[in-house]
């Protein structure tokens, strides 16, 4: 897909209906152990991909399309090191209350739930998962807010109105 600020994306789900783009998904998934460096990394790429797509979108990128949906999906693994409370390091200036004493987990839920109440993404689905039982399907979802069933209902109703527009 093509972007606003580097020449593409290669987003992991994109829709595209008679040539017009209806949605465009990211998938990514964080297993221990570093996740400190990793959750700051992911930030970082998810704020930039759409702050990218959303410029791309208002320059014309994807002519002919109506506003398209955008979606993002977070896989954790659930483990004390995602899990326990984590410092932060406040020499100039204090950190947002929210973020103190917060595990991984709790600053992915900030954060996913900050990018759909702020319109980066329309919705964002954080789903936990233990290593050792996530292939036999073990998994929480620890905001309804950002439950799978909301994140499907959204993307679900999106095309459901494309559809309705096409008759």
């Amino acid at each position: 897909m093509p972007g606003y600020y580097r020449a593409e994306k290669q987003w992991d789900l994109v829709v595209v209906v008679d040539g017009r783009l209806l949605a465009t998904v990211e998938f990514k998934a964080q297993v221990g152990p570093s996740f400190g460096n990793n959750y700051n990394n992911r930030a970082e790429e998810a704020l930039g991909n759409a702050t990218d797509y959303w410029a791309a979108f208002r320059e014309g990128a994807f002519r002919g399309s109506l506003r398209p949906w955008l979606g993002y999906l977070m896989i954790l693994e659930d483990s004390p090191g995602s899990t326990r409370p984590v410092s932060v390091v406040e020499p100039h200036f204090p950190v947002f209350e929210e973020f103190r004493n917060a595990s991984y987990a709790k600053r992915y839920e900030i954060l996913l739930t900050k990018m759909v109440r702020e319109r980066l993404y329309d919705a964002a689905c954080l789903i936990m998962s233990p290593k050792d039982s996530g292939q036999l399907g073990a998994f929480s979802e620890p905001c309804a807010e950002l439950a799978f069933a909301n994140f499907a209902e959204s993307l679900v109703a999106r095309a459901i109105a494309y559809a309705r527009t096409q008759k």
